[in-house]
């Protein structure tokens, strides 16, 4: 019995406060019948790497805001929060108690007379009009950062050359949220059948995420510049969104966009943190 415990343990994913251990390793990177920047299929190796279960919610985008300010800085803007789209608001501390910062630590001008809250029933939604700087700057403030496009299609296609994060089979509401209406987000913990081999979650569906990838041509290459994206050129977002249709839906999906589009929030993006560092005992 104990053996078998062993064997089975070997097997599963490491996990440790919301992350997921995704081992170094081959990854196949695009594929050969789709358009022509996701050609042609090649593999290239990733190094060890931890990305979170989950993409980022509102409530947890809510407690950085508190803590950081909605601009950076540089000046840049964090988070559209006048976007008709925008689930996060700013209302007065009425109780006269400080915001709600959280751990990791607060940051130079923090708000201090007002509390940025998710709105009623989206706290655990993933968070919307969220820029590539405001994702960039919580993943540090987490003491993380943005997963590289490579980690991203590690995280949702282990090891083979499925089409999707689950496998074969062809998307369901049970797997994945896809085909809705504008801004229509859904809990992105509550379709664990759509996990991918590495038990991430909610990878294809909801919201297609920013990484850390600067577009360029394949085959992949992380000697060329494309990583890290500093602002230059385009960046690449992975996944698909909640109304992205169902056959558009596929593990080497990429759309980018340029440095005015990554400053700026969208409905159809949010993103989820990855770190290098050695979280120990796992």
């Amino acid at each position: 019995m104990a053996v078998a415990l062993l064997a089975l343990a070997t097997r599963l994913p490491a996990i440790a406060d919301g992350l997921m251990l995704v081992s170094a390793g081959a990854v196949w990177m695009g594929r050969d019948d789709g358009p022509p920047e996701e050609r042609p299929l090649h593999r290239v190796y990733v190094r060890d790497f931890w990305i979170e279960r989950h993409k980022v919610t509102n409530a947890e985008f809510a407690a950085f805001l508190n803590a950081c300010g909605v601009a950076s800085p540089g000046a840049e803007r964090r988070y559209d929060a006048d976007d008709a789209d925008a689930r996060i608001h700013l209302v007065p501390c009425s109780s006269g108690s400080p915001p709600d910062r959280r751990a990791p630590e607060p940051c130079a001008g923090a708000p201090t007379a007002n509390l940025w809250m998710a709105d009623p029933g989206f706290e655990h939604h993933p968070a919307v009009e969220v820029s590539w700087f405001g994702a960039r700057d919580y993943c540090a403030w987490k003491k993380r950062r943005l997963p590289t496009e490579a980690e991203w299609q590690k995280a949702a296609r282990g090891d083979d050359k499925r089409p999707y994060p689950w496998g074969t089979a062809a998307p369901t509401p049970a797997l994945a949220v896809f085909g809705r209406g504008y801004n229509a987000t859904e809990r992105g913990d509550a379709r664990p059948e759509g996990a991918s081999p590495h038990r991430v979650e909610d990878l294809l569906g909801n919201l297609r995420e920013w990484t850390s990838t600067a577009l360029r041509a394949y085959p992949y290459r992380t000697d060329d510049g494309r990583e890290p994206f500093t602002g230059a050129g385009r960046v690449v977002v992975r996944g698909a969104s909640h109304d992205d249709p169902a056959g558009s839906l596929h593990v080497s999906t990429r759309h980018s966009y340029d440095r005015r589009g990554a400053a700026a929030g969208h409905h159809h993006v949010g993103f989820r943190c990855s770190t290098s560092e050695d979280l120990g005992g796992y």
